[in-house]
């Protein structure tokens, strides 16, 4: 493996075009306007594995896009690692806060990224971190040394739930069959301190529709007299956190799997400054749950949070209305122990009933998924660690996410395999916002690690 720096310096310049012409195809799965987009994506990702050396590629259809899947088997008798990642990207919305197109790709110095960055929408989610593993086995095959076989499983709908995907994989156990899913779409602490994500959180993802009266009404003549759907949605909604920051859906917190003091001691090793955190986001003081730290805040416990909302008149000028809708985008991030189905199911129950009878309230649920947790005693965790030693030269530190990738414990129940989480973002790339951007160093060190993961799973699995 030690030819693998030669080969990325021979190469660099290739690969960050590449990686930029991919980053130009406006993958929005969320939205059907770029439904060709996804699509040319697609035939652009299976290109790219037939000439990194896979010898079967296929666009396989599903419901809704396709998955690409690639495969180089060298020997049925090795150990065969299922690589997951995803094409698709969140809307650029607002893109009026982009310092750049975010369909145009450009490389820009920052403090964090020295070297440059390369900002575009899906630059780290997921297109960069999931090209990395393209261009490792580009390395691998090209110099002969994959010492294993690999598998690709690249979907379309990550970003919108992954529903297509819940269809595949159970009707596809011996296409898929593996020893080790390896992905990447998390991140690390920092560029001088590497982590790898053990743990993730669930999600559930619901819109609620508040309606009042039958059409729009003058809030002169009406106002005072009728429900207001946006007053009482702000309400209902105020009333999920009590004053602790505390979620109050009876039955939410059944589940929740409480670390004991040890694991949370041992949380709190990883380095963290609540200042520089301030001053990241621009913000005077952090908010959260009572009784715990930032950090458990957000990879620990379970999260309620409005996404979107919306109702009413809000162009340019007034419009004295009292509007005959109001609406939410709610997400609740949960934590292992916690079923996504059953957390909906609460949610809704619960919403329906605090609503008070002057308005009809319709929670329509969207997509969730369930935490999940890997054993740092197994062996492809430990191959994870040895390789980030090898190329960052310092042990990786054993992080939570705060993220969600429903489909991972889906992996475990179809596939009965681990997930091994190697993240090379930061949280400050800008992931799901405008400015999103991934790190020239961080794209490049991730093709240098990823074939050592290769290397020592293959040993460790002897």
């Amino acid at each position: 493996m030690q030819n693998v720096k030669d080969y990325i310096v021979q190469h660099k310049d290739r690969f960050i075009n590449e990686l930029i012409d991919l980053l130009k195809i406006p993958s929005v799965s969320a939205d059907p306007a770029f439904n060709q987009d996804v699509l040319n994506t697609a035939d652009a990702v299976k290109e790219s594995l037939e000439k990194a050396g896979c010898d079967k590629v296929e666009i396989c259809e599903t419901p809704g896009y396709p998955i690409v899947y690639g495969e180089k088997i060298i020997d049925p008798n090795l150990p065969t690692v299922l690589v997951y990642g995803h094409y698709d990207v969140q809307p650029a919305d607002p893109i009026d806060l982009w310092t750049s197109p975010p369909f145009d790709p450009v490389i820009k110095k920052t403090d964090i990224h020295p070297e440059g960055a390369i900002f575009a929408r899906g630059a780290c989610d997921d297109k960069g971190q999931m090209y990395m593993h393209v261009k490792a086995l580009e390395y691998m095959t090209h110099t002969g040394n994959l010492p294993c076989n690999v598998k690709f499983m690249i979907e379309g709908e990550e970003e919108v739930g992954s529903e297509s995907l819940a269809w595949f994989v159970p009707r596809n156990k011996e296409k898929l069959a593996n020893d080790v899913i390896l992905i990447s779409d998390t991140g690390m602490i920092a560029n001088d301190i590497p982590s790898i994500t053990t743990g993730l959180r669930g999600l559930s993802y619901v819109e609620v529709e508040v309606t009042g009266p039958n059409r729009d009404l003058h809030s002169g003549l009406y106002g005072g007299a009728v429900a207001n759907p946006i007053n009482i949605l702000t309400q209902m909604i105020a009333s999920l956190h009590d004053e602790n920051n505390h979620i109050t859906i009876p039955g939410f917190y059944d589940k929740v799997e409480e670390l004991s003091r040890e694991e949370r001691d041992e949380m709190a090793k990883a380095p963290f400054s609540l200042e520089e955190y301030k001053k990241a986001l621009d913000i005077d003081d952090v908010h959260g749950e009572a009784g715990y730290t930032t950090n458990e805040r957000n990879s620990i416990r379970p999260t309620l949070d409005v996404n979107g909302i919306w109702g009413g008149y809000t162009g340019e000028g007034a419009k004295t209305v009292i509007a005959s809708k109001a609406y939410a985008k709610i997400s609740m991030r949960l934590v292992p122990g916690q079923e996504w189905e059953e957390i909906t199911e609460l949610f809704k129950k619960h919403f329906e009933s605090i609503a008070p009878k002057s308005v009809k309230v319709e929670v329509k649920p969207h997509h969730g998924g369930q935490g999940y947790v890997t054993p740092i005693d197994n062996i492809g965790y430990q191959a994870a660690s040895k390789a980030y030693q090898e190329t960052f030269g310092v042990t990786p530190i054993p992080q939570r996410s705060g993220g969600s990738i429903p489909i991972v414990a889906l992996f475990e129940q179809e596939l009965k395999s681990k997930t091994i989480l190697m993240g090379f973002g930061l949280n400050s790339d800008a992931i799901h916002s405008p400015n999103e951007h991934f790190g020239v160093w961080n794209y490049l060190k991730g093709i240098e690690t990823i074939p050592y993961f290769y290397q020592y799973f293959t040993e460790l699995s002897k």
